[in-house]
């Protein structure tokens, strides 16, 4: 058996811990019986090139969860650095969280913010259950444009951003992304 896999961890050392990997935010939206809704959520990631799959984790007792799974397809709307609110209200149990909100549909009809970087649209392609949360897997329908600006990031249990242009150097060339999605040993990272 090896070291350590019979301790218990501690939750709250747990979240410390992991607070220091810093993610961006999104919302994830869809429409479930005519009504938009969607939840605001750290845990997304891109999973695959070929086919183009996405992941997110939400909680297994989250609501607006089950009516985004109830419609099969969703929206992941990546925000922008002046959308902590639109990240608050999101983040909230018990809000009308579209109320004054402007959106439009996505192809498949679930909301995209205004003002987000970008968004992707995608169908439901399988659940897994995994401890108190469920890891969805999208596949990709569509991809939106990307707007200019800096994008909203926790870390450490606060909001966050990137440095101004100013404080950062310039990416070399190999520390582009998309030179890391189209490196041919891509693999060794997705």
């Amino acid at each position: 058996m090896p070291q350590g896999s019979a301790t218990t961890v501690d939750q709250q050392a747990f979240r410390a811990v992991l607070g220091h990997f810093c993610t961006g935010v999104t919302v994830v939206t869809s429409v479930d019986g005519g009504e938009p809704v969607g939840f605001a959520c750290q845990s997304f990631s891109s999973l695959s090139l070929s086919p183009p799959l996405v992941l997110f984790c939400p909680s297994r007792t989250s609501s607006s969860w089950a009516r985004i799974r109830r419609a099969g397809y969703f929206c992941v709307n990546v925000l922008a650095e002046d959308q902590r609110e639109v990240s608050a209200v999101f983040g909230r149990p018990g809000t009308d969280r579209f109320a004054g909100l402007s959106w439009t549909p996505s192809p498949n009809g679930a909301p995209v913010l205004a003002g987000v970087l970008t968004w992707v649209d995608c169908v439901i392609e399988t659940v897994h259950e995994a401890g108190d949360h469920d890891v969805v897997i999208g596949r990709v329908v569509e991809l939106g444009p990307q707007a200019e600006g800096r994008p909203l990031l926790f870390y450490r249990g606060a909001y966050t951003v990137t440095e101004t242009p100013e404080d950062t150097a310039p990416p070399r060339a190999d520390e582009l992304l998309d030179t890391l999605l189209s490196w041919s040993r891509h693999g060794d990272w997705i």
